[in-house]
């Protein structure tokens, strides 16, 4: 009767446990981030935001239902990080999430006004793949305005996608940055994804530069981006005066030029890299080829086949010393890049940012490409050359500022049949970079804080036998310990219940 009594006592607490449980779980929301990169603790740069709203923000998050398990794992993500917002934000971010397939007519109806687009899904079912349509897709509004996540990317930085879109519907007063034209640098078209991301904190403009004096006074920092013709010696003055004044500079320079219809690599040069050698950098007329690299395309003569190959000429840039405008960055695609280095004296501070792999080396123009090459170790006696780098201090005049400059001019352009500018590390390289000169650093960890490229081939061998045996013999090892810890219970109870004195 006792122990009757004891079951039922022990029944109705473990009930009340879980009544007491839920009761608190709808009021408070924990959890625990173990990522190596916190992906799903909100940033003090995002808590920053949030207390700076003046008005309320409303979050309408378009999810479809019954999608596949690894798209159904960004919906619980997403929906865990508008639950921490709203928290976070003492009632000044509300939201809803909505399943746009509940009637046709609502579907229709949604996709007018919010513009998001279904996406097609590869599915397996009864083992059979089908392709499925889903929404994953946002709607941030403030007032009247509105700013639209058309496509949440699997394991892009979710937080980085709403609090942007957060800050861009409440910054006012944002600094302008301009983007330089007049000497053959591509247009604010070709720049599309840089403009979408500047547009954020800042009011990108293109300029050109005159003989009218303080033409760049208005400009936070300035950018100039692969340029092909001559900078008269007017410009390049209204540059150092621009820089005594404390302005800043990003810089994306080419040497070299690689023409792919003609298979050869040419100098290039424009007066820009004589100005920068002065102020203590030199980007050094060579082509880059790297071991970790882009493939291209080729096709051989009287055959119709096309078959991509490696490509040396365009580097994969994964190596980065720790800064802040490198912060979570994993690949950069350059084309055609040059080595940067030093020149400069002890005053002034010179930082690299990116490096080439452990198996690299440089080129001297003018070359012939032969894209049938066969490479080996022998052809990359170098590593960790660097392509791009930070100064600062007293580059002119008398005070202090700061210039980025890479040396490659096209990693963050787009252009039609070209590769770069369409990575996403690509953008956030430059971004972070202009982020940094203009001391607007909020968002720029944010940027890169999903995971955008993290390929097998680039992990260790020692590492990827260790993580296969560990997946495999964990569940194997857990169940033997289970089966003998269940055995030996066992075991010492039944010893129990044969002692005499046993109740």
């Amino acid at each position: 009767m006792k122990r009757k009594a004891a079951l039922i006592y022990s029944i109705v607490l473990i009930i009340g446990i879980v009544v007491l449980v839920n009761l608190l779980a709808s009021d408070f929301f924990v959890r625990f981030d173990l990522t190596e990169n916190n992906r799903y603790t909100l940033s003090d740069a995002t808590e920053d935001i949030l207390d700076d709203l003046d008005q309320p923000i409303t979050i309408t998050a378009y999810f479809s239902e019954d999608m596949p398990q690894r798209i159904a794992e960004t919906k619980s993500n997403f929906r865990d990080l508008l639950v921490e917002y709203a928290q976070r934000s003492e009632g000044m971010v509300n939201y809803e999430i909505i399943n746009p397939a509940e009637s046709d007519q609502n579907e229709k109806q949604i996709v007018r006004q919010t513009g998001i687009q279904p996406a097609m899904v590869n599915v397996r079912r009864k083992d059979q793949m089908k392709q499925q349509k889903v929404y994953m897709g946002a709607v941030i509004k403030q007032g009247s305005q509105k700013e639209v996540i058309p496509f949440i990317q699997p394991g892009s930085s979710m937080e980085y996608n709403i609090s942007s879109n957060i800050k861009k519907l409440a910054a006012t007063g944002k600094p302008f940055i301009g983007i330089m034209q007049g000497h053959g640098e591509p247009s604010m078209q070709n720049l599309g994804s840089v403009r979408q991301s500047l547009n954020v904190l800042y009011k990108p403009e293109t300029f050109s530069l005159s003989d009218t004096a303080n033409a760049l006074q208005k400009y936070n920092t300035v950018a100039i981006i692969a340029p092909t013709d001559s900078f008269p010696e007017s410009h390049l003055d209204q540059l150092d005066q621009y820089l005594a004044r404390g302005g800043k500079l990003f810089i994306g320079l080419n040497r070299v030029k690689g023409d792919f219809r003609r298979a050869r690599g040419t100098p290039l040069s424009t007066g820009l890299e004589s100005w920068i050698q002065e102020k203590g950098i030199q980007v050094n007329s060579n082509f880059v080829i790297d071991a970790n690299c882009q493939r291209v395309s080729v096709q051989q003569p009287n055959n119709p086949f096309r078959f991509s190959v490696e490509f040396p000429y365009l580097p994969i840039i994964n190596k980065f010393p720790e800064h802040p405008i490198t912060k979570g960055l994993e690949a950069v695609s350059m084309r055609f890049a040059s080595t940067v280095e030093f020149v400069g004296d002890s005053s002034l501070t010179y930082t690299p940012l990116a490096k080439t792999s452990q198996q690299s080396g440089t080129q001297s123009p003018p070359l012939m490409f032969n894209v049938q090459k066969s490479w080996n170790e022998s052809d990359f006696p170098k590593s960790g050359l660097t392509v791009a780098a930070a100064l600062k201090g007293n580059l002119t005049g008398e005070g202090n500022t700061e210039m980025v400059v890479v040396g490659d001019g096209d990693f963050p352009v787009t252009q039609q049949g070209q590769q770069g500018g369409g990575n996403r590390d690509n953008i956030s390289f430059m971004v972070n970079s202009i982020d940094w000169l203009s001391d607007e650093t909020g968002l720029m960890a944010l940027r890169t804080k999903g995971v955008t490229s993290r390929p097998l081939e680039q992990v260790e061998e020692s590492r990827k036998t260790f993580l296969k045996y560990f997946n495999f013999l964990l569940p194997i090892v857990l169940i033997i310990g289970f089966g003998i810890f269940r055995f030996q219970h066992k075991r010492i109870l039944r010893i129990k219940r044969m002692e005499a004195d046993y109740v």
